[in-house]
């Protein structure tokens, strides 16, 4: 089990794909991530890459992988393994050919004090949704119309 992750005080975990297009993964995104985790807003606990060829041929490069792990490295520690075969082969069903995806799964550690209190007073969470970001900006533009 990684270090630190017990089941009475995990907080919420989420997982996100995020497109490339192009295969223009560069590594930029992993010094955001390690801020992310060395500051314990989140803790990463799954990482993997799907690639999908211009002729539709799928390659997963799981953090492991030399070039990937140099970039990454020290971002899932004890290597908790939650993305499925299953799951990175439907991830990349749905990918344009010549693209690339980063799929990340992390506990909202920030969260966890609050969800361990939820649990231990009966309560759970029967509603949750991410508002769109072009609905934030939608919002944002709209109040500074009002100024």
């Amino acid at each position: 089990m990684p270090t630190g992750l017990t089941v009475d005080a995990v907080g919420p975990v989420d997982v996100a794909v995020v497109a490339f297009d192009g295969n223009r993964f560069n590594g930029d995104v992993a010094p955001a991530l390690r801020e992310l985790q060395e500051s314990g807003v989140v803790r990463i606990l799954d990482l993997t890459f799907v690639n999908k060829g211009p002729d539709g041929s799928v390659s997963v490069v799981e953090l492991d992988d030399a070039a990937v792990e140099e970039a990454f490295r020290r971002m899932t520690g004890d290597g908790f393994d939650l993305l499925s075969d299953e799951d990175l082969t439907r991830v990349a069903e749905r990918m344009p050919d010549n693209s690339s995806a980063l799929v990340l799964v992390w506990e909202n550690t920030w969260a966890s004090r609050l969800a361990t209190a939820l649990r231990e007073s009966d309560g759970q969470v029967v509603f949750l949704e991410r508002i769109p970001r072009a609905e934030v900006v939608r919002a944002i533009t709209a109040l500074d119309e009002e100024d």
